[in-house]
């Protein structure tokens, strides 16, 4: 399905790095030293963030002009899809608890995540190295989980880890519907034509 064939709007996809935040710009004092989107490329006017990710994790993040098109990819229609590396060797018993859903915190109450597919990565990807070191081996073991969800609550895939007691240390989104983070680099940008997501 073609979401957006008006050739007016102006679409970009994103490796979003380590660090920044998915805005372009803000006048809180309590940001004036974060980083964000517009200092990695020169945006034209009215281009938002799809969603977004927060300032610690990383990779896909579409941009567009287009506010219908923004309001499809977050709706429940679009899957995401994140690697996330997690504290310890994830076990089984985990993995399904994923699956099935598991509750969290979401505004101060209790919510059950719908069911998703969850599995452990027999690799770790080949990402490039985090400009911020997470840690280091005399720590103990890490995995890396594939998480493909269609719901987006505040940090939703770091509560659901945390939740089945494997805390994520790295997060990276590498797919939104059809659309994939392969090989571009951090900080990378692509302008594109149309966003065909599904």
């Amino acid at each position: 399905m073609e979401i957006s064939k008006q050739k007016q709007h102006i679409h970009f996809l994103l490796h979003k790095p380590l660090g920044y935040l998915s805005q372009f710009i803000s006048n809180a004092k309590h940001q004036r030293n974060k980083k964000f989107l517009g200092a990695l490329y020169d945006f034209p006017e009215g281009v938002m963030a799809i969603g977004r990710l927060d300032k610690n994790s990383e990779g896909l993040l579409l941009l567009t002009t287009d506010g219908d098109l923004s309001h499809t990819i977050c709706s429940s229609l679009i899957e995401k899809e994140y690697y996330v590396q997690v504290d310890g060797e994830i076990t089984e018993l985990a993995i399904r608890q994923l699956q099935q859903g598991v509750t969290i915190g979401f505004k101060g109450i209790s919510y059950l995540t719908k069911a998703c597919r969850a599995f452990k990565l027999e690799q770790s990807p080949d990402f490039a190295e985090r400009t911020k070191k997470i840690r280091d081996s005399r720590h103990g073991p890490t995995s890396w989980v594939s998480i493909t969800i269609n719901e987006g609550k505040f940090r939703q895939v770091r509560k659901m880890t945390s939740a089945v007691g494997f805390p994520t240390l790295r997060l990276v989104r590498v797919r939104i519907g059809n659309i994939y983070l392969n090989k571009m680099q951090p900080g990378e940008v692509i302008k594109v034509d149309v966003l065909n997501v599904d």
